[in-house]
């Protein structure tokens, strides 16, 4: 009986939120209790409640002034000679374009939001692209998948939820993984790279010797005339060329100005900016994430230390600092009050047995061959099951549930973890992800071309980060 409620309670919870009837939150809370009185177990309810909430208290603290740290760091304009300096980088050739936007998309993903990642990612390249006429998908597709791979970092949400449901720390998890995790970022630039000369051969050299995107007009792509003071538009060489590619959407052919003024990238006027403190900024912040992978202390530690000193420094009078907190409220209420719902979740699917007579019903489903492979089954199963549900209903639904399975064979909790988030690289094209709304919103790409184009190369990134981290030993 408990294994078909416990089965029941899950299924429950991911219609509910796929549905959108329940917010996760709520759903977290209230489908536990009401399952926790049905299997007459009502009373200890408040038990299973506060023993989790004991355990979940690190992540959330981890969450919250992580989100708090990055955000600063955004603020203050940490990432803002990045953004120029790929713009640069990247000039009017379409390859160099598609691996920029891998790089860029990359390191705007440590904030662990994929919402600020993409507005970032698009504001800086969607002018170039538009000008030179590249496919936007491709943008849209390698800023997913360089996300994905990133959004595995401990504050980015997937490694939090394995940490959380599983009762591990996140560090144990992570730490272990990053030679996967490295490998997956790479298998993305040389996607980038593949992409990019698809682009370049569609659409010709460019017969130019420099192009930068002004910061007063970032939507106008100059071309530097070898040596002269005069500058000319983007021209193709006779030889380039080509008919239009089939990807390309309505947003890539529409060369009106007005929409390029709506993408102006990183306001070079911000009143947040501190440009005398740059270095400080960016050498607190390699010591963070030094001290991080390092275990110097607890990453909660670590980024509540951070936060509150990057706040201090840099907004030394209380009202900034209130104003700077009070813009990452929203991220920060959403992430930490997720975890603290999960208490429910996971303290009532534990305490009941629900999850334990579950287990012995997968262990039983799974052919003995395959038990000392859960690690590998539990990866395999990440692709399809995070894309077709949320990271919630996955990390805390079903989880814990494949970790039971595999200890029963032999397969530490801390397998089955790092495993699980293999899948992330096709998790972030989901249509359950609220942020890749904001990425093809921007882009102004329609969700079914993005879909079409970016599952393939997900779905071979996150093959890759699995295969990595069988082949290192991490799993």
């Amino acid at each position: 009986m408990l294994t078909i409620l416990g089965f029941v309670m899950i299924a429950t919870f991911l219609v509910l939120i796929m549905t959108k009837k329940m917010s996760p939150i709520a759903a977290l809370v209230l489908i536990p209790a009401l399952f926790c009185v049905a299997v007459g177990q009502g009373a200890q309810l408040g038990d299973y409640v506060i023993e989790g909430v004991g355990n979940l208290a690190p992540t959330a603290a981890m969450l919250m002034f992580a989100i708090v740290y990055f955000g600063v760091m955004i603020d203050v304009g940490l990432f803002d000679p990045v953004v120029r300096g790929i713009l640069r980088f990247c000039k009017a050739d379409p390859m160099r374009i598609v691996v920029g936007t891998a790089v860029l998309a990359a390191i705007v993903s440590l904030d662990g939001d994929g919402s600020t990642t993409f507005m970032i990612t698009v504001s800086a390249m969607y002018p170039l692209y538009k000008r030179l006429k590249m496919s936007l998908v491709v943008m849209t597709g390698v800023a997913a998948t360089a996300n994905g791979v990133m959004n595995t970092l401990p504050w980015g949400g997937p490694t939090a939820r394995a940490a959380t449901a599983l009762k591990l720390d996140a560090s144990e998890i992570f730490v272990p993984m990053i030679p996967a995790l490295a490998m997956g970022l790479l298998a993305v630039f040389v996607l980038a790279y593949v992409l990019g000369r698809r682009e370049r051969k569609r659409l010709g050299m460019l017969t130019l010797d420099e192009a930068l995107v002004r910061d007063a007009e970032p939507e106008t792509v100059t071309v530097g005339a070898g040596g002269g003071g005069g500058a000319d538009r983007l021209r193709k060489s006779p030889a380039g060329g080509g008919a239009a590619s089939t990807e390309e959407t309505a947003g890539d052919r529409d060369a009106d100005g007005a929409d390029d003024e709506e993408f102006q990238g990183l306001d070079p006027n911000r009143p947040t900016l501190r440009p005398k403190l740059y270095w400080f900024n960016a050498g607190l912040t390699a010591a963070l994430l030094t001290a991080m992978i390092m275990e110097l202390m607890p990453i909660p530690v670590l980024f509540l230390l951070g936060a509150a000193l990057a706040l201090t420094v840099n907004f030394p009078h209380m009202p900034d600092q209130r104003a700077r907190i009070a813009a990452h409220a929203d991220n920060v209420l959403n992430v930490s009050g997720m975890v603290f719902a999960a208490a429910v979740f996971t303290g009532v699917l534990t305490g009941t047995g629900m999850v334990e007579h579950m287990a012995d019903w997968v262990v039983g489903a799974v052919p003995d061959a395959m038990g000392p492979h859960m690690a590998v089954v539990t990866g395999l199963l990440s692709l399809p099951l995070t894309y077709f549900m949320s990271n919630d209903g996955f990390y805390f639904g079903v989880l814990p549930v494949l970790a039971e399975a595999g200890a029963a064979h032999g397969v530490s909790p801390l397998e089955i973890a790092r495993a699980s988030l293999a899948g992330q690289a096709l998790h972030m094209s989901s249509p359950l992800v609220p942020a890749v709304y904001v990425l093809v919103g921007m882009a102004k790409v329609e969700f079914g071309d993005h879909t079409r184009f970016t599952v393939k190369w997900a779905v071979l990134t996150s093959l890759v980060v699995l295969a990595a981290g069988v082949l290192f030993g991490i799993m």
